[in-house]
């Protein structure tokens, strides 16, 4: 069972590394559009302003570091899972 583990561990760290060096960065979609809320006024408890209602960006742009490390450690990782007894 920890054989099983490690392995797709590995291949999983092997494969976002992959993915992190083709790519310059995620963009992940987001389903919330601003609404028209009507007149603007003040809406929290002292006259404070409203939060900005500006759809928030969920770029992710991966480190330079990040494709080979995690290529690299994904690959000890599986040499490891490949090295434990079949038996445990």
């Amino acid at each position: 069972m920890w054989r099983a583990f490690f392995l797709a561990v590995g291949i999983s760290m092997c494969i976002v590394g992959a993915e992190c060096l083709a790519v310059v960065r995620f963009e992940a979609a987001t389903e919330k559009e601003v609404e028209d809320l009507g007149p603007a006024g003040p809406a929290t408890l002292f006259g404070a302003p409203p939060p900005s209602l500006e759809p928030i960006s969920n770029d992710i742009v991966p480190p330079e570091w990040a494709p080979w490390s995690l290529l690299s450690a994904g690959t000890v990782v599986i040499l490891y899972a490949l090295t434990i007894n079949r038996a445990g």
